[in-house]
């Protein structure tokens, strides 16, 4: 089993800044894709940004330029650095993880538990 913890959620003014952690630990011979995903209230799950093993990144057009995720591979942990907040940035953000436990294995989809971000005026 594979689990994934987030933190550095909260609340903050519109124009400030969060950066948002996610640790994988269990199962895992390696991590693929992985994500932030965020859910408004009576809004569908959202991708923000995703970045795979090698690096590359896709991040949605209403953050560019303001967000920025990053992962560490020896730490199985992901980034997202959140800057400019605005009103509409306000939601639960989720982390995700395309797992394999093994060499020979497929890769398995998990999520985190969410965390909450606030941004106030």
């Amino acid at each position: 089993q594979v689990q994934l913890v987030e933190s550095g959620g909260g609340l903050v003014q519109a124009g400030g800044s969060l950066r948002l952690s996610c640790a994988a630990s269990g199962s895992i011979f390696n991590i693929g894709t992985m994500g932030w995903y965020r859910q408004a209230p009576g809004e569908e799950r959202e991708l923000v940004a995703s970045i795979q093993s090698g690096g590359t990144t896709n991040s949605a057009d209403s953050v560019k330029g303001r967000f920025n995720i990053s992962r560490d591979n020896a730490k199985n942990t992901l980034y997202l650095q959140m800057n400019s907040l605005k009103l509409e940035d306000t939601a639960v953000y989720y982390c995700y993880a395309a797992v394999r436990a093994g060499p020979s294995g497929r890769y398995y989809g998990y999520w985190g538990q969410g965390t909450q971000v606030t941004v106030s005026s």
